[in-house]
Order: C-alpha cells, then sequence, then structure tokens
C-alpha cells in the first residue's frame, strides 16, 4: 500500500470512529451489523490493514458500550458477534489482552449471570470465553480468578438451552486442561453438577468428570453419593456415562464405599419405595418405572462390569452380601429390567467361582435354577409368583474365609 493510499485509509477509518462516537445506539448499531458482516472470519493482518492499525481503538470503544448496555440487552448478540471477530482473529493475542485489560471477563460473566440475559446471547459471551480459555493457561487463571468455574457451572445446570449447555460444557472442559491451580476447585464444581436436572447437562458433566478424575490420585468421598443417585437416571446415555465412572473409580480410595453402596442399591427398603411412589407420582405415570428400581438395575449391571474377570473384587463383592442382594433384585417382578440385569450379574459369578453354584441352586430350585443357567436373560418370564417370593425372601449369605474357599449359611 502506498503512502498515499495509507493516509486515505486513515482518513477513512478516523471518520468512522467520528461516526461511531457522534452516533446513537441505533446508528452504532448499523454500523456493527456491516462490521460483523464484513469481518467474519478475517485475520488480524486484514483487520489491522482495514482499520489502519487503529482497531484497537474501535475494540476499546466497543467493549464500551458493551459493558455500560449489556444489563438491557438490545444491541448484546451483534456485541458480542463482534467483540468475537477481533478476539478469534489467528495467531494473535493483542486484541485479547486489550479486551481482558478492560475487564472483558468479568463482563461476559456478568452477562452469563444476569438473570434477563437470553439464551443465545449467553451462548455467544460463553463462546467468547472459550475463546480466552482456549490461548493458554495464563487466560484460563485469569477466568478461574474472577470465580468464571462457579458462574459457568451455575449456566450449565439451570440452561434448559443445548447449545448454551453445549458451550458451557466445552468451556468447563477446556479449563480442566493445562490449568493444574484449579484442577481440584474444577473437579469438585463437575461433582456438584452431578445432581443437575438435565438428563443432556448430566451427561456432558460425567463425560468431562471422567476425564479430570483420570489425573488424580485420588478420589474425593464427595462423588459417590451423586454418582450412584445418577443411576436413577431413565436415560441410558447418562447411565452408561456413570456407570463407566463407577468401573473408572474402582482403582481409586473410594472402592469400598462405592462397592458396598452398588450392594445396597439392589435391596432398596419399603421406605425407599414408598417414598419415590409418593413423591415421584408423575414420573412413574410417564415412564412406568420407579426410579429407585431403575436404580436397581443399573446398579445391578455396573457389578456385573466390576466384577468381570476381576476375582479379587469379586470376593470382595460375597464378603458384602451380594449374591443375596442379586437374588432379591431377580424376584422384583415390577421392573423386568431389574430382574434381567440381576440375572446376567449373578451368571457370572457363578460361573466365575462354582463354589457358589450349589447355595444358589438351593434358593431357586432345580428346575428354575436350569432355566437360570441356560438363559439367565429370560428367567422372568419362567419365574411365577412364590419362586419370586422364595427369591425376595432369600436369606443366603455367601462370604470368604482364609485359604480362598466359600462358606455358606442359610436361615
Amino acid at each position: 500500500m502506498s503512502a498515499q493510499e495509507e493516509q486515505a485509509n486513515i482518513g477513512k477509518v478516523l471518520g468512522f470512529l467520528r461516526d461511531w462516537d457522534r452516533g446513537d445506539s441505533g446508528v452504532r448499531s448499523r454500523m456493527l451489523n456491516t462490521f460483523v458482516t464484513q469481518n467474519t472470519g478475517k485475520t488480524f493482518y486484514e483487520l489491522e490493514l482495514q482499520f489502519a492499525q487503529v482497531a484497537s481503538l474501535f475494540l476499546a470503544r466497543l467493549t464500551t458500550w458493551m459493558r455500560l448496555t449489556y444489563m438491557f440487552g438490545t444491541y448484546l448478540g451483534l456485541q458480542l458477534k463482534a467483540i468475537w471477530i477481533f478476539l478469534a482473529t489467528s495467531n494473535h493475542d493483542q486484541y485479547l489482552m486489550e479486551f481482558l485489560e478492560d475487564g472483558g471477563v468479568l463482563t461476559l460473566l456478568d452477562i452469563l449471570s444476569h438473570t434477563q440475559s437470553k439464551e443465545q446471547d449467553k451462548a455467544e459471551a460463553l463462546r467468547l470465553l472459550l475463546t480466552v480459555s482456549n490461548a493458554g493457561r495464563k487466560y484460563k487463571e485469569i477466568i478461574c480468578e474472577s470465580h468464571g468455574v462457579r458462574v459457568i457451572a451455575e449456566c450449565l445446570a439451570k440452561s434448559n438451552n443445548e447449545e448454551t449447555q453445549e458451550t458451557a460444557w466445552t468451556l468447563l472442559d477446556s479449563l480442566s486442561h493445562g490449568n493444574p491451580g484449579y484442577q481440584n476447585q474444577i473437579y469438585k464444581v463437575l461433582i456438584a453438577l452431578m445432581t443437575c436436572t438435565s438428563p443432556r447437562a448430566q451427561q456432558l458433566v460425567l463425560h468431562t468428570l471422567r476425564t479430570v478424575q483420570s489425573k488424580l490420585k485420588t478420589a474425593h468421598h464427595s462423588i459417590v453419593e451423586p454418582l450412584l443417585n445418577v443411576l436413577r437416571s431413565q436415560h441410558l446415555d447418562v447411565q452408561d456415562e456413570a456407570i463407566n465412572l463407577i468401573l473408572d473409580l474402582k482403582h481409586y480410595d473410594v472402592r469400598p464405599v462405592l462397592l458396598s453402596g452398588l450392594v445396597a442399591l439392589l435391596r432398596p427398603t419399603k421406605e425407599e419405595v414408598q417414598q419415590h411412589q409418593s413423591t415421584e407420582a408423575e414420573m412413574i405415570k410417564m415412564t412406568g418405572s420407579l426410579p429407585v428400581f431403575v436404580q436397581q438395575a443399573a446398579a445391578a449391571k455396573a457389578l456385573r462390569l466390576l466384577a468381570d474377570d476381576d476375582q479379587e473384587l469379586s470376593r470382595e463383592l460375597l464378603s458384602l452380601g451380594v449374591i443375596q442382594n442379586l437374588l432379591y433384585a431377580m424376584g422384583n417382578r415390577e421392573h423386568i429390567d431389574a430382574q434381567v440385569q440381576a440375572s446376567l450379574a449373578l451368571e457370572d459369578f457363578v460361573r466365575s467361582l462354582p463354589a457358589i453354584e450349589k447355595h444358589v441352586q438351593r434358593v431357586m430350585g432345580s428346575t428354575l435354577f436350569t432355566a437360570f443357567m441356560q438363559k439367565p436373560e429370560t428367567l422372568y418370564m419362567n419365574m411365577d409368583e412364590s419362586q419370586a417370593e422364595i427369591l425376595l425372601s432369600n436369606k443366603v449369605t455367601i462370604t470368604e474365609v482364609l485359604g480362598g474357599t466359600l462358606q455358606n449359611s442359610e436361615s
């Protein structure tokens, strides 16, 4: 570009800024709309060339305008898109630093916290924060230092908008990588997020939680209870993520509590059943299943997968009474999947530990036991009410003793 052309371009840009400063909100929004249309996808160098080295002046004006007006939300979406053009320019962090120095991160977090913000604007704000986070560790730390993890987590938990949920999750996932100083904080926030009501959000949170957990040497004790409660979900994708996390946790210090909790879920108390019947009548009407029975089935599936090819863990489960409780779950004629999953799990125990076969056969009776060993997944079809009652009332206990043999007692 010749000196004369550069001078003409500077004059043009200064005229643009003068019009901006003199214009009202309507004028600025029209100017901004043109800017977004013409500059989406441009690089840092292209923006600098167009704005004749004064692009930073426009970004500062834009950031200030957003900070002063975001609570009204009138032009917020357009403002966020324009700022994203600056922050997303490749291989240059000049605009990013200028935006942060002007309080950009705090403003974006305020937008997420503001109850009147539109979901689409929240998604744009999250996208900008993701751009900041992806720029490197020091930028992640700035977001976290500004209490960003809590704000983003609340946004994910409370939103019913899929785009907002996905972007908030992607941002939390980004913050969890290459950010060791805040790894534990993010870990604990993810644990708390397991209690959110959105199935999609739960699935995303569980997926990231597995990744974060894999980087840690220990598991926090608070992870067990909400994780077991997630097994009540009617959504298989959520259950699968929860079970995968359970399988990972067998290598951590929470293993004893986790295993005993799973075994206990196979035998819900009458009080638990009655409580669910009274408090979740609408859900039962919609799905036909008590959440506590869905949880029972998922626990049986998790136990089967945990014990698969793991003799040590299988014996640990025997000492917790897993056989008695699996037999109990098999007798639950109110929930077929609980019967199926319990049957499949018990078959695995019988085949991997032949010493318990005679004890299980004694409880079932020869006819039912034969059907069980032939096709456990359809055993519920061959079970009458009296046989189911026998399974529900079984008192068999099988425990591990020294020397690796098994001892049985029935009453």
